[in-house]
């Protein structure tokens, strides 16, 4: 299953999806995060997956750098982070 997050709107399409099928809930992503908009929560089955946390939804292209950007925090990102390459940025 496949957890969307995010909007579209007219400068663009923000979304960051989650495999949570691949997710194993290792919170590395969520570690690499500088602006903290990861979370580990659990799901529909009670595993613990990846989030984007409710209050960053809808504004995830002003506060996440993208799929392409490295974080200031250590060159990194969330994406890189994943060992199972379970998230995805839209832009």
């Amino acid at each position: 299953m496949r957890a969307n997050y995010g909007y579209a709107d007219g400068s663009g399409e923000y979304y960051i999806t989650i495999d949570t099928d691949l997710c194993d809930g290792c919170g590395d992503c969520v570690a690499a995060c500088p602006n903290e908009i990861l979370e580990i929560a659990l799901d529909d089955y009670d595993d613990p997956k990846a989030a984007v946390k409710p209050e960053f939804a809808q504004s995830l292209g002003y506060v996440c750098p993208g799929y392409h950007a490295k974080c200031e925090k250590d060159s990194s990102n969330c994406h890189s982070s994943c060992r199972v390459d379970a998230i995805k940025h839209t832009w």
